[in-house]
């Protein structure tokens, strides 16, 4: 659940939803005018979650700054897409982290970092967790695969890349891989946030800061991450921990999800691991116009898909049914010390 107003009305409404099971809670530092919250609003949501238990998920970037940052770049003439990275510095990342950590340091509350991209932000939660905090984090598979190169590629193909935070320079990628293998960064999600390029993405012809902020990639992520096993970069039992086990602990579902037991919902995936493919919008499921991975070659693939005990894919054939989801209540997270 995303809060955008922070009010005693609002307040009190996340204490009713954790009661319902909606037990983390989104905030931006990000976005002035839209979901932007300020300090003050910050820790009072930060109070009320470090009073019932739930989490509070930052997406942490210093929007104020970004801001000027933008603004500047575009009186300067410079509307290109690569542009979208440049003024969204990863020390404005590492500085936002660090001020949400601090805030949570001050209520109590569990803190989640999304969608992580930079190393200055990264080394911002090994210092709070080695500290001993409540402090977690993810990162994504566009911030492990894609660069500022890709945002700088020609004519307006960068538009494709653009998201928040945006995909960084290329030495980042070493630090956030390292992260995952020393559980400083917990979980890989993927944020997302498909736009058409035709269309959505093609507003921002210009102006970056027009382009739809978000990318596809949700029917990538486990076998992105497994190339990553496959290159040596995670072990096969992490990442199984990072797809499956760590997200059902950390928000409130294990032993219901996450693994493998008499009375959990018997949601299996059978994963082939020698399988070669090619990720492309040929191929893809999603219903958006592009990849952005076109033509990158991965190992592994999904065999089978069951939910529920019910097998929903098989052999690359859809086997389910409208209508068959359940709201699931949650706990706490199971993490917190």
């Amino acid at each position: 659940m995303i809060i955008s107003d922070v009010n005693e009305q609002t307040l009190k409404e996340m204490d009713v939803l954790v009661g319902e099971g909606v037990t983390s809670f989104k905030m931006f530092m990000a976005y002035p005018g839209v979901f932007y919250a300020t300090d003050g609003e910050i820790l009072q949501a930060m109070q009320r979650a470090a009073s019932s238990g739930a989490t509070i998920m930052m997406h942490a970037e210093n929007g104020i700054a970004i801001d000027v940052l933008v603004a500047q770049a575009l009186a300067s003439g410079h509307t290109d897409p690569g542009w979208h990275g440049r003024t969204r510095p990863p020390e404005l990342e590492g500085e936002a982290t660090a001020r949400a950590i601090r805030l949570a340091q001050v209520t109590g509350a569990p803190l989640y970092i999304v969608h992580l991209s930079a190393q200055q932000a990264l080394q911002a939660v090994i210092e709070a967790r080695d500290d001993g905090r409540n402090v977690f984090a993810e990162t994504c598979p566009q911030y492990l695969y894609l660069s500022q190169d890709d945002l700088d590629a020609p004519g307006f193909e960068g538009a494709k890349y653009v998201c928040s935070p945006p995909v960084r320079p290329k030495e980042h990628w070493a630090h956030l891989w390292r992260g995952l293998r020393t559980n400083d960064l917990s979980i890989v999600s993927t944020d997302h946030c498909p736009f058409c390029f035709k269309e959505q993405k093609e507003m921002g012809r210009g102006d970056f800061s027009k382009i739809p902020n978000g990318m596809p990639g949700i029917e990538h992520r486990v076998d992105l991450l497994h190339q990553g096993v496959v290159d040596g970069e995670l072990s096969l039992a992490r990442w199984v921990e990072v797809n499956s086990t760590t997200p059902a602990r950390m928000f409130g579902l294990y032993p219901r999800k996450g693994t493998i037991a008499p009375g959990s919902d018997a949601d299996i995936v059978v994963y082939d691991p020698a399988l070669r493919h090619v990720l492309s919008v040929e191929t893809h499921h999603m219903a958006v116009d592009y990849s952005a991975y076109e033509g990158r070659e991965v190992q592994g693939g999904v065999s089978t898909v069951l939910s529920r005990g019910e097998i929903l894919v098989s052999d690359g054939q859809w086997h389910g049914q409208a209508g068959r989801g359940r709201f699931l209540p949650r706990g706490a997270s199971q993490y917190l010390r």
